[in-house]
């Protein structure tokens, strides 16, 4: 057998440590070590203005928002148990549309008012009789749907400003004074349209300003607001259509003939003008017409532009056109609406008894002295008459 392994009792022996291999260390560690280090103290660095920036707005936009709601809350609460008695209201319409630098007008283009309605006749209002009003712009969508009433509050955070870089959005006599519970708007017009809001809309709004201290005691008096209408720049106005046409439009208000273009230009170069010319011309000579405007325009074009053009209002008025043994009604337009010839009368049902070409040759000689036909305001009602050889017309009736 072999002899036991015998432990050491030796204190050296007992007493030396375990000792582990250390890596060895190179250059290339080292460096590795020192750029690893720097390049973390670098991203510290960097990220710190951030996340300081972050942790800021979040913690101010959280405290805006709870200082907002307490006393909004406290308002809402407050108006709830002390509802308006008097009530702001505009007096006429505004149009749909309202055009930038033009004078707004209500629709019939009389200056708008505003006046006082509910508990005018209660004698606290007497106090309140000379109150100042601003008016100011607010957003298209601001007490839509069914909604009747509103705060103070909800009304000024729905004031629309101008954009950036802008002038003011309205420009003239935005504060007046209301005298016996009303006033009448002066001259104020927008300067910016209306599409760059989401709901591309605005209304006007009115509503009291500079009440003095005597005066906090007062009851609330609701603001005023007008439908929802389209700002549209003024440059669109220079260049609308008109629908239905006037026979006194220029021939541009016409679709599909520009302002200063082509079939404008064309038409101006054998003096048709307005509208009243262009449909003459269209009833005289069609292809005339056609020929004129130039193959430029296409026939889809072409049935547009007439199509349009026969909307026009004619109105009342009519021409009288005299040759030998003939007399003509005619309307704006050069067509005949009545004939008296060689003392046969015939009335807009009778007209097609006269041979065409000879009635078309008339309406020509009409069409060509124009500017010597007599005109009335009017329909007749009595038929032209022959006496004593002549021809003579009895008093028209005007109607």
């Amino acid at each position: 057998m072999s002899p036991k392994r015998l432990f050491c009792e030796t204190e050296p022996c007992l007493e030396q440590p375990f000792e582990k291999k250390r890596p060895r260390l190179t250059f290339a560690s080292i460096i590795g070590d020192v750029v690893m280090v720097n390049s973390q103290n670098h991203l510290l660095k960097a990220l710190e203005p951030l996340l300081r920036r972050v942790v800021n707005e979040e913690v101010d936009r959280c405290l805006l928002r709870y200082s907002r709601l307490l006393p909004r809350a406290s308002s809402l609460r407050i108006q709830a148990l002390e509802p308006s008695s008097f009530l702001l209201y505009f007096v006429n319409n505004l149009p749909s549309t309202i055009f930038t630098g033009s004078k707004i007008t209500d629709v019939e283009s009389q200056p708008l008012r505003i006046a006082v309605e509910a508990g005018a006749d209660n004698p606290a209002f007497q106090v309140y009789s000379a109150m100042k009003i601003e008016i100011v712009v607010l957003d298209g969508d601001f007490a839509s749907g069914d909604k009747q009433d509103w705060t103070a509050e909800e009304f000024n955070a729905s004031i629309v400003k101008e954009r950036s870089g802008k002038r003011p959005l309205l420009h003239g006599e935005m504060n007046i004074t209301l005298r016996d519970r009303a006033a009448t708007i002066g001259d104020i017009e927008f300067t910016d349209n209306s599409s760059w809001i989401r709901s591309r809309k605005f209304r006007l709004g009115a509503r009291i300003v500079d009440w003095s201290d005597s005066d906090k005691n007062r009851p609330r008096i609701r603001e005023a607001i007008t439908e929802p209408f389209v700002v549209k720049d003024h440059r669109g106005e220079l260049y609308k259509k008109h629908y239905p046409p006037m026979l006194h439009d220029e021939v541009w208000r016409l679709e599909k003939i520009g302002k200063e273009g082509v079939f404008h230009k064309k038409l101006s170069n054998y003096n048709i003008k307005t509208v009243q010319e262009f449909l003459k011309l269209f009833t005289i000579d069609p292809q005339k017409l056609r020929r004129i405007l130039g193959v430029g325009m296409s026939e889809r074009m072409w049935k547009a532009t007439v199509k349009h053009a026969k909307t026009c209002e004619l109105g009342n008025k009519v021409y009288m056109f005299r040759a030998p043994n003939v007399l003509l009604i005619l309307n704006p337009i050069c067509e005949v609406v009545r004939a008296m010839i060689d003392d046969q009368i015939y009335s807009s049902p009778d007209l097609p008894n006269i041979p065409r070409e000879y009635l078309n040759n008339l309406s020509r000689q009409a069409f060509d002295n124009w500017h010597s036909l007599q005109d009335f305001e009017g329909n007749f009602r009595e038929p032209p008459l022959i006496t004593q050889g002549r021809l003579e017309m009895k008093k028209p009736v005007i109607i």
